[in-house]
């Protein structure tokens, strides 16, 4: 690699002749990834010690909370010790060895990021690659600083009523300041959100698509593709939050995914380290998007009376960037990539699916979304117990040993649309198994046996969870 200094003084990483040669990870930069293993649940287990504690005495901890925040294998640790150890240097400000060392290990990052979303060109997508602190930062970029110049009163949003609240308050902001209208995409009868839900609202008014790949509550996904080809149809552009998809479905072997208008994750649910996000961007929508946060590192001039930003991606990576984090993503995109990632997703899915049919099966248990047999749930599946409310389910869980989530997830507005306050969810990751799902049917049925058939205190909706009102 080397580093040219660019105009006024900036620095930035330049592919040099060698690099073709060069690797990133355990892969060649702009080639094909590594062949992968194949896959073994309890094999990659062994690489999380996380996964290997006792959690109360007698209890050893049964993970399924992936969704919310994956555990981190040996070798993100590893990297990120690293870092810290050998190179614990800022990037693109100096030119000592620490300086570059952390500097090309950051920018190598980039090319990761790139080829884990389906790039056939990881260096030249690599520009498009902008990190920050976490997927709702990415999302908040695009609504402020690309929509919030470009859309007026009027101009129409679609989003869906399964949004996180990362893709959803953002524009809610942007509708109150610049009196843009949002539009929601419904569920269908069956409480399954679809492309044809998504299709009927987009219009001819839609100038930004902005949905979620796949639902962090119903565990559902729409297709990336598709989605792309809708909002090109209309000249919207296409926003998806790939917070939960691009740790659980393979990215498309042609690039699909990143012919989206502006991509959106967040390392830590792939085993990465928390504090990082990442935005990517067409590179003609980047060079329209203003940066939200100023500062050192994303400028290309500044004076008295005026600044001139450098280009993406470094114009919106203000300060001192996640450098330590982004180079633990990087480190957890180079494990899970030695594995098959259709067979990932595979097993994920069919946990997810036992689950929920053995959870539909229990008196007194109802999915949130469609049922058991109507919807692919990929690796996620959540639930309500009429009889006990979901933090007490959570709090009884744990005391066996198994972590799962309980509240709204980030979902108010489906919940609400479903009847629901709150609910329970267990998702799963390559590293659960079938035994994991024996602990979650065994604790829920135990609360159930605990609490009985009484309502718990805080109700959690009445109204039947597959039938949206």
């Amino acid at each position: 690699m080397r580093w040219d200094p660019n105009r006024e003084g900036r620095d930035v990483i330049m592919a040099s002749d060698g690099d073709k040669n060069r690797t990133v990870g355990n892969a060649p930069v702009g080639s094909a990834r590594q062949e992968r293993r194949g896959f073994d649940s309890r094999a990659m287990r062994a690489a999380f010690p996380a996964l290997h504690r006792e959690v109360h005495p007698g209890k050893p901890l049964v993970y399924l909370d992936s969704a919310a925040t994956a555990p981190k294998p040996q070798a993100v640790l590893d990297a990120v010790r690293r870092y810290d150890a050998e190179f614990p240097a800022n990037v693109h400000r100096g030119i000592h060895t620490l300086a570059e060392e952390a500097t090309e290990a950051y920018e190598a990052a980039r090319a990761t990021v790139a080829a884990w979303l389906g790039s056939t060109d990881p260096l030249g997508d690599a520009s498009r690659v902008v990190f920050v602190k976490n997927a709702t930062e990415a999302l908040n970029l695009v609504a402020l600083g690309w929509a919030g110049s470009r859309l007026e009163k009027g101009d129409e949003v679609v989003l869906t009523v399964a949004e996180h609240h990362a893709n959803l308050v953002p524009w809610r902001m942007l509708a109150e300041r610049r009196g843009v209208t949002l539009r929601y995409a419904d569920l269908d009868a069956e409480g399954r959100l679809t492309f044809e839900a998504v299709e009927a609202v987009v219009s001819e008014r839609t100038l930004v698509l902005a949905v979620t790949g796949l639902s962090n509550i119903l565990g559902t996904s729409l297709p990336v593709d598709r989605l792309v080809a809708l909002g090109r149809s209309v000249g919207a552009a296409v926003v998806v939050d790939l917070a939960q998809a691009a740790g659980r479905l393979p990215a498309p072997v042609n690039g699909g995914w990143l012919e989206a208008d502006f991509l959106a994750f967040s390392g830590h649910k792939l085993g990465g380290p928390t504090g990082v996000g990442v935005l990517v961007g067409r590179p003609e929508r980047l060079e329209e998007t203003e940066p939200i946060l100023g500062g050192g590192g994303m400028i290309a001039r500044v004076d008295l009376d005026a600044v001139t930003w450098t280009e993406p991606p470094h114009k919106f990576e203000a300060g001192t960037p996640p450098i330590a984090q982004a180079i633990g993503l990087a480190a957890a995109i180079d494990f899970l990539d030695q594995f098959d990632r259709v067979a990932i997703a595979a097993h994920e899915q069919r946990l997810a699916q036992r689950a929920a049919r053995e959870l539909a099966a229990l008196d007194g248990v109802r999915l949130v979304g469609a049922g058991a047999d109507r919807v692919e749930r990929h690796g996620i599946v959540s639930f309500v117990c009429d009889a006990v409310h979901p933090h007490d389910l959570a709090q009884w869980a744990d005391a066996d040993g198994v972590a799962i989530r309980a509240g709204h997830h980030c979902g108010q507005p489906l919940h609400r649309r479903l009847g629901l306050t709150a609910s329970a969810r267990a998702s799963f990751g390559p590293y659960n198994d079938d035994a994991d799902v024996d602990c979650l049917i065994a604790t829920v049925r135990s609360a159930l046996a605990r609490f009985g058939r009484h309502r718990a205190t805080v109700a959690v909706g009445s109204h039947r969870i597959g039938t949206p009102r």
